[in-house]
């Protein structure tokens, strides 16, 4: 890590196999863990909080301060999990007072030029395609997969194993194991797919289908639907994972199943 071209700030904590190529800038205030790569032209600032064997590729830009005029210099963070790859020129603001960090999960991929805003919340084995962008206060579940040019309301929730499709304005949130496409952004199918390379069996697949189809094709409203869940559907953490976040929903959910013209 001794890079000579690369500055690193002396009150910055370091792990020592970390590898810093030219022309990076490092901020005080500043960790990061064992095994990561930082490319060249990275800038890393203040209150960045980076895990191991993450991959950092040139022109990031992690933990500015949050494009939001309410900022007040609180002393706030971005949390990178293990095992990330932040393609090349992506930025990540850190936290407001709202929730005092931006925090992304283990194992994801944030590919080129996309933005996550302050107080952002990403779980773990995410993907974001190229351009997508994450507007503050926005929460991402488990294995969520955002094609290329999604952007994301701020307050919008994204559930597990959801799919958004290249291109969609997500202003509603979007409950888990689906896909969504078209617009208004709705439903169009359970992810089976992705459900299938995760290990979901046939027959969970098929338990979920049929919660999407009361929710979403049989003209129900939210609360019939979630009644008729919860009176005729057995208890599974699949069902209750998706009355939990319907139930708490803050901007409301998607619109459900339309035919195309």
């Amino acid at each position: 890590m001794n890079q000579p071209l690369a500055y690193v700030h002396p009150q910055a904590k370091i792990a020592r196999n970390v590898v810093i190529e030219p022309f990076t800038t490092i901020h005080a205030n500043v960790t990061i863990g064992s095994g990561t790569w930082i490319g060249s032209n990275v800038t890393i600032m203040e209150g960045a909080r980076i895990g191991k064997n993450c991959r950092i590729f040139p022109g990031a830009v992690i933990s500015a301060i949050p494009q939001d005029l309410k900022f007040d210099d609180e002393d706030t963070t971005v949390e990178i999990g293990d095992n990330v790859t932040i393609r090349e020129c992506v930025t990540i603001n850190r936290g407001t007072a709202d929730r005092m960090k931006t925090k992304i999960g283990d194992n994801c991929l944030i590919m080129a030029y996309c933005h996550i805003a302050h107080d952002c919340i990403v779980g773990d084995n995410c993907i974001f395609s190229n351009n997508s962008t994450l507007a503050g206060h926005v929460t991402i579940g488990d294995n969520v997969v955002l094609a290329g040019m999604v952007a994301v309301h701020q307050f919008a929730s994204v559930g597990q194993h959801a799919f958004v499709t290249g291109g969609s304005l997500v202003r509603k949130d979007v409950p888990p194991f689906v896909k969504s496409a078209r617009e208004p952004l709705s439903y169009v199918g359970i992810n089976s797919v992705g459900l299938r390379r995760r290990g979901f069996t046939t027959e969970k697949i098929r338990e979920i289908q049929n919660i999407y189809r009361i929710l979403f094709q049989q003209n129900y409203n939210y609360t019939q639907a979630i009644d008729i869940i919860e009176a005729e559907m057995e208890a599974t953490p699949e069902r209750d994972e998706i009355i939990h976040f319907i139930k708490n929903s803050h901007r409301g959910i998607m619109k459900g199943y339309f035919k195309a013209n």
